[in-house]
């Protein structure tokens, strides 16, 4: 039996817990949250350590990846090295490609048109493989990195004007806290209406689901989301919206999806491997032979 804890700076109420069999192997999985608390976080890392077979770091990334580009989040990053014993997986990675691969899944397998339309990335930085499959798809992009993130309401629209930014801000960006960044804790739970005419544009909206719900407008009639990690108040609140479909990224697990962190420390307890030691056609083979596909529910 293998156990993999999924640690989260994000709040105490998605915390889930499930066991399943993938490759033969009988597997605990859980996610604990820890209200936005970064010692509680380091604590619990530190306690897990040595005592499960994979960690996940979860509500923050370790590193973002844009191409074969990599910056870091220094906060993550001295959060992972806390364990010593234990391999420490943010889905960071995997991120990129498992969800390229469901954009690329409801475009060829579940004829989803996506030539013409529009696409908003809530956080391209962070979804990276998502954004660059949609614009290989047709999409029309704007990118809500400098607004979701920083408050400023400046939106691009190409991935190499995303690469410029991020060449430019993450040496410094890097160093902040996540909660400057990102929702973290009680803050996940907030949704304060902005940017509405950027969701009105949109005919398809991506990415992280707090940054999607944080700045949600009471109308989303007839758009298509593409994110993970949704519980079942998430998908009731997409649906008072009028949202028309959801695509989750990641398998849903009694009956709840896990976040990609989670996921790659899967993997990394089943197969043994470092998760430096993981490429992206490392994943992709593994996803492929797991027969992961993205989860798809009409909400109207």
């Amino acid at each position: 039996m293998k156990h993999v804890v999924g640690v989260s700076l994000g709040s105490t109420k998605r915390d889930h817990k499930a066991q399943i069999t993938l490759l033969g192997e009988e597997i605990t999985l859980e996610r604990r949250g820890t209200n936005g608390d970064v010692q509680k976080a380091i604590e619990l890392i530190r306690s897990l350590d040595g005592k499960v077979d994979a960690i996940g770091l979860g509500g923050t990334d370790r590193w973002f990846f844009m191409g074969n580009k990599r910056y870091t989040l220094w906060e993550a990053e001295r959060m992972a090295k806390v364990a010593k014993t234990t391999p420490v997986a943010d889905g960071s990675m995997l991120k990129g490609v498992i969800e390229r691969r469901a954009v690329e899944y409801m475009r060829d397998e579940e004829k989803m048109p996506f030539h013409g339309k529009n696409a908003f990335v809530v956080c391209a930085l962070d979804r990276y493989g998502m954004a660059s499959a949609l614009v290989e798809s047709g999409c029309n992009l704007k990118i809500g990195d400098l607004a979701f993130a920083l408050g400023v309401p400046i939106f691009p629209t190409t991935l190499p004007t995303l690469r410029i930014v991020a060449d430019v801000l993450m040496p410094i960006l890097g160093h902040m806290p996540i909660s400057v960044l990102y929702p973290t804790g009680k803050s996940q739970e907030q949704v304060i209406p902005k940017f509405t005419s950027i969701y009105q544009w949109a005919d398809i909206i991506g990415g992280d689901c707090h940054f999607i719900k944080k700045h949600m407008p009471e109308d989303l009639s007839g758009k298509v989301i593409i994110t993970n990690t949704v519980t079942e108040d998430d998908v009731k609140a997409f649906r008072a919206r009028g949202v028309r479909t959801l695509v989750v990224s990641t398998p849903e697990f009694s009956g709840r999806s896990f976040a990609t962190n989670v996921i790659d420390a899967m993997l990394v307890a089943i197969t043994g491997r470092s998760p430096e030691d993981f490429t992206p056609s490392d994943y992709l083979d593994i996803l492929t032979k797991l027969e992961f596909r993205p989860r798809i529910e009409v909400l109207q």
